[in-house]
């Protein structure tokens, strides 16, 4: 991880072949696509990364803001085994942790993997897109790993967009994705927490 402009020079240097230049302002682009999340649209050099590692980040740019996935997902969106350990390696790898929005994945039991982050960004990062943690540990103490609608029948992460509009009264916890399908529930097309 960099953690002061010196030593930014120092790595650019070595991966391009080029001095960097400061700049005064954002590229244009920045600021807006950071303030709507649309991040993930910018083209990012992961030159000098893995074949692994440039998988694992470029699934992590697909988890919308405010959302949140375990490795498990992750290994299934980049198509990799779902060994946690390479996985948490290629985030703490990540050279843009604003752009590669890692403090989105969670080990399975929904702890925070802050790999790429020092102290307590990822917590701020979290709270600045409104993921209420403190409802998320509720539920992971309850053994909920998934919610789903008894209206709808269909079950999601619980961060998903989809996941949050079900009123209490209509949410059903699930611990694993088997226990929601043997109940009759299909998974979320968006959030897509098993393969569907």
């Amino acid at each position: 991880m960099v953690t002061d402009a010196d030593e930014f020079e120092r790595l650019h240097h070595a991966r391009t072949g080029r001095t960097a230049i400061r700049a005064s302002a954002p590229f244009p682009g920045l600021r807006p696509a950071l303030r709507t999340g649309r991040a993930k649209r910018l083209p990012i050099d992961l030159g000098g990364l893995t074949d692994l590692e440039r998988a694992v980040l470029h699934a992590v740019r697909s988890i919308p803001s405010g959302q949140l996935r375990p490795i498990t997902w992750l290994a299934r969106e980049a198509s990799l085994p779902s060994a946690t350990r390479p996985i948490v390696e290629a985030l703490a790898k990540n050279p843009v942790p604003v752009l590669i929005p890692c403090h989105r994945v969670t080990y399975e039991g929904g702890a925070p993997c802050d790999a790429a982050y020092a102290g307590r960004v990822g917590d701020a990062l979290r709270s600045a897109e409104g993921i209420d943690m403190h409802r998320l540990e509720e539920l992971t103490l309850r053994g909920a790993v998934f919610l789903g609608s008894d209206t709808t029948r269909i079950y999601c992460h619980p961060t998903c967009a989809h996941a949050r509009r079900i009123t209490r009264p209509h949410q059903v916890p699930f611990r694993t994705a088997g226990d929601a399908r043997q109940a009759g529930y299909r998974a979320c097309k968006s959030c897509r927490p098993a393969t569907v």
